[in-house]
C-alpha cells in the first residue's frame, strides 16, 4: 500500500516559500530499511524522500 501511495504522490520542494513539484530523483539509495531519493529543486534546495520497505507479516 505504501509503495502505491509513493508512486502516486508527486514530491514537492520542502524549502521555505517553495512548493515546486520535483521531478525524477538525482540520487536513489536503497537498503533493507527502504528507499531514499534526493531531489534537487530549481530554487537550490534538496529534498529527501523516504519510503520504508513493507515488513513481512
Amino acid at each position: 500500500m505504501l509503495t502505491e501511495l509513493h508512486e502516486a504522490a508527486t514530491p514537492t520542494c520542502e524549502a521555505q516559500h517553495c512548493e515546486r513539484p520535483l521531478g525524477e530523483p538525482a540520487m536513489v539509495f536503497e537498503t533493507e530499511a527502504g528507499r531514499r531519493e534526493a531531489h534537487e529543486c530549481a530554487c537550490g534546495a534538496v529534498t529527501v524522500t523516504v519510503v520504508r520497505s513493507e515488513s513481512p507479516r
